[in-house]
């Protein structure tokens, strides 16, 4: 029977996180990941870390520091590490099998960035009857051509809040309310 709940946090790496590609609030946002892995692991429940892998592509190669998680986010060696190789974490990935063995049906998604493969995640997730909690101030992006990385978080924000799952449900909550549910 599937009944657990599982953090995941998706591409928190130094490749993201550079002076060319500033992150809105990337210090509460890690903060926050490590406040939420802590409390995960003490209920024992799995914390994931997702880690792009772009091996031949010139970008994120695997066991570069581009590729390594941001040295602030403190991992312990019982978290779960996946390699992802498109947007969507679940494509082409051990994600989905490993939640399966240890019957996790709950997510909770945090990451970078939060229009790209944060979105893309969650849409999968969906389409595979998740229960899923976005973490509202538990992801990030960078500012964009026409918006600021701020308006683009609150959009998403709305968005996923707005959602009508097929089965299942998505909600968007703060940190402090989700480390009140989870003690």
């Amino acid at each position: 029977m599937k009944n657990r709940k599982a953090l995941v946090v998706i591409d928190m790496q130094k490749g993201s996180f550079t002076s060319k590609t500033p992150r809105f609030d990337t210090s509460g946002v890690v903060r926050r990941i490590n406040e939420l892995a802590t409390l995960f692991r003490q209920t024992k429940n799995p914390v994931f870390y997702i880690q792009h892998d772009g091996t031949g592509s010139g970008h994120f190669e695997k066991n570069s520091e581009d590729w390594e998680i941001l040295d602030e986010l403190r991992i312990d060696p019982t978290d779960v590490r996946i390699d992802k190789y498109a947007n969507d974490v679940f494509h082409k990935s051990e994600l989905h099998s490993k939640l399966m063995q240890l019957n996790v049906d709950e997510l909770f998604i945090t990451g970078c960035a939060t229009d790209f493969c944060v979105e893309s995640t969650i849409q999968s997730a969906l389409t595979k009857e998740y229960q899923i909690t976005v973490v509202e101030d538990g992801h990030t992006t960078g500012d964009r051509p026409n918006l600021k990385a701020e308006q683009v978080i609150d959009h998403y924000n709305w968005v996923w809040r707005n959602m009508i799952p097929i089965n299942g449900q998505i909600k968007v909550e703060k940190t402090e309310y989700i480390k009140t549910i989870l003690r």
